[in-house]
Parts: structure tokens; sequence; C-alpha cells
């Protein structure tokens, strides 16, 4: 016996479908609706499908079929199929029998049903399993990259360029797992930044005494108090000999401010006026640990001020010398990528940042130190001295970007 399944938008058009592929003398097994799976079922209708048979020893038709049985008359049919039976039984004589379906033919059909019954019932537990599993992947992918997002948009949010947000991000997605917690996921960008801050540079004593500290940086910046801020805790908390110079000549009032810090905390005080006057300053405080020279507060658009302070800067042997870019935190960033790369120009120098009690965001600490490279050292946050001046601290800095307003 052949068997074979048709599919059509109606029961009549399936069934002509069977009868062009396996003739007149085709039997109807069995007839249900088939209802699409998956996301078809949103797009398509229901088919009705059967089930028909012809005895193989029959001679039946396809399309490419020339012959085909002739037809005998039969008793009323079960329905009304055109062409095609219910199987009943026949006598010796052919002629058809009446009464109910013979036990043999129930039989087939019941095994048929059930096959198809079980085979579609594990077809349709297998695709509930891959379903669950993929929403479950998709789900967890879906809440990687939510969790991604708000991370990244917080980093904006602080002021953090795009570009170096972007960076962090590409560069923690190729170390996640792809079940990778929000939690972990937020511990990785947290110790990239803190990676990325590097560690501060610190004043150090070590090596060729005197050692000068230069301050660089426009005016208005807070370098004098700074300086000030600095040099007490040498001088009251390590009990180092320390000196001041002064090139700021242009401005009175910042010869006087540091004048009056020299006096409380008991240090030497020079103004300097040329390169040759900090030679000499050199022999007079040569038994010094510490020299802070401050610099005048120069335009970084201006290059022959710019070349006035290199001049200066280099009087001193590399050895001998450290060099500071002290920054405002309230500076524009276009400002403040100008200011780095005017100074980047003439001389090597490590990161101040002055007035974080003025600002609500901190991201162009970050900023500038992932485009100069320069180490970040110290940050201010309050006028008070020897107070308000603290090292970076790449984990508090970390923790602000990531965090709200």
């Amino acid at each position: 016996m052949i068997i074979k399944k048709f599919q059509a938008n109606t029961e009549t058009e399936a069934i002509l479908l069977a009868k062009e592929e396996l003739g007149k003398d085709a039997i109807v097994m069995n007839i249900k609706t088939v209802s699409p799976k998956g996301i078809h079922k949103l797009f398509r209708k229901p088919l009705v499908e059967i089930t028909a048979a012809v005895d193989e020893n029959i001679t039946y038709r396809n399309d490419k079929a020339k012959n085909v049985m002739p037809i005998q008359a039969v008793p009323q049919r079960k329905a009304m199929m055109p062409d095609i039976i219910y199987d009943e039984p026949m006598d010796s004589s052919g002629s058809r029998l009446t009464g109910d379906i013979p036990a043999a033919s129930s039989a087939i059909e019941l095994k048929l049903n059930n096959l198809q019954n079980l085979l579609e019932k594990q077809m349709m537990e297998k695709e509930k399993e891959l379903q669950e599993k993929q929403d479950a992947k998709t789900l967890e992918t879906n809440k990687n990259l939510a969790c991604i997002q708000l991370i990244y948009n917080q980093l904006v949010s602080n002021e953090v360029d795009e570009k170096y947000a972007n960076l962090i991000i590409s560069e923690i997605e190729g170390t996640l797992k792809k079940d990778a917690s929000m939690d972990n996921i937020l511990a990785s960008i947290y110790q990239k930044i803190i990676l990325k801050l590097g560690q501060p540079k610190m004043i150090s004593v070590e090596g060729a005494t005197p050692k000068f500290i230069f301050f660089i940086g426009p005016t208005g910046v807070g370098k004098t108090t700074t300086i000030a801020k600095i040099a007490s805790k040498f001088k009251v908390n390590e009990k180092l000999k320390v000196a001041f110079l002064t090139a700021d000549t242009y401005r009175i009032a910042a010869v006087e401010q540091l004048r009056t810090y020299a006096n409380i905390l008991g240090i030497p005080l020079k103004v300097i006026y040329s390169d040759e006057e900090i030679r000499m300053a050199k022999q007079e405080f040569a038994d010094y640990d510490l020299i802070f020279v401050d610099t005048a507060g120069r335009s970084h658009r201006s290059k022959e001020q710019r070349d006035d302070i290199e001049s200066l800067i280099n009087t001193i042997p590399e050895e001998e010398r450290e060099i500071y870019l002290v920054l405002s935190a309230t500076t524009k960033y276009l400002d403040l990528i100008k200011i780095t790369e005017a100074y980047s120009e003439i001389i090597n120098y490590n990161l101040i940042f002055t007035k974080l009690d003025e600002t609500g965001t901190i991201g162009n600490l970050f900023n500038i130190r992932m485009l100069t490279e320069a180490p970040l050292s110290y940050a201010t946050f309050g006028q008070n001295v020897p107070d308000d001046i603290s090292r970076v601290d790449a984990q508090n800095i970390a923790k602000q970007l990531l965090r709200g307003q």
C-alpha cells in the first residue's frame, strides 16, 4: 500500500491533490487541521491535511502517468468527496459491502494517527525547548546590551568623551562571557577605568637634591594656592627643607600671595626675573630638599610665552626637576585640549586638577588623562591651606564616573 499526505487550504482542495497524485482508487485514511508553528501562526491560516492511500498493486496516476484504471460504480459514499472514497471492504465478486470499516483498516488508521500525534508532540516539545533556550539566550543578551548601554550613557552624562566611552565598552565586550551578569559587566568596566587612570605620580625627593618642582599652566587655575598646600605638607609633615621661587612677576598679587604663605610656613622666597637668576638660586638653596617654582600664567596661544617657560625649565637638568601642569576641572573640554596640546609641544608634564568642588562632573579628568597619557597626580577641592588637596584616587574617580548625578 502506498500512503501519502496532502495539505491544502480546504478539504476539497486536499482531496483533489490526492486524486491528481494517486488516482481515483485512492482512499482517505485520515483528515485533520494543521495549524502553523512558531512565528508563522501570525501570518498563515490553518491547513487541511488528509492521509490518502492506494494499493500498490493498482496502477495509480500522477503527473507522468498515462494509464488510469477505470472507476467502478460504488454505493453511496460516507462523505461528499469527489472521485475519492473511504475504505470499504469488497466481497469476492468485487461488490462493495456495507457496514462498518473492518478491524484491519481501523487498526491501520489508528496506528497512523498515533504515530503522527506522537511525532507532532515530540516536534512541539523540541521546538518549545529550543524556543525556551533561544528566548533565555536572547533575554540574557538583551539584558547585557541594556546594561552596557546604561553604563555607556552614564559615562557620557558625566562628560566622558564618547570615543573613550566606546573604547572602554569595546575592550570589555571581548572579555565578557555570554552569560555575564550585570555585576560582572559593571565590575569589568570599573576595573578598566581604574587601569586607564593609572597610578598617580607624586612629588618625590628621591635622587639628586635639591629637586626643582615647576608648576605651569594658564592663569586663574590656582597654581599659587596649590603650591602652598603641597609645600606645607612636606615642610610640616615630612620635616623637609623647602624653598619658594616665583617667576610670576606679571602679577604683583601673585608674588604677595606666595610671600604670605612663605611667612606663615617659615619658607624662604626668592623672586627671579631671568634664567641666570634661577641658576643662582640653585646655588643659594643647594642644601634644600625641594624648591617649588611658581611660573607666570601664560596664554597657551602665545608661542613666545611658551618659549619663555621652556627656557626657564631647561636651566635645570631633567633628572633634577619635575613639571606639573595645573588645570581647572571647570575649564571647558575643548579649551583643555588646546592647553594640554600647547604645553605638550615644549615639555613632558604630570597633571594636577583644581576646583573639583566647583563642578558636578569629572569626566574631563579622564578625558585629559587619555588624551595626553600624562600621569595624574594631585587634585584640589577648596581654598583651605594646607587642606583641600589629595592624591588622585583612581577608584574614587571610577565610582564617580559610573554613578548618577
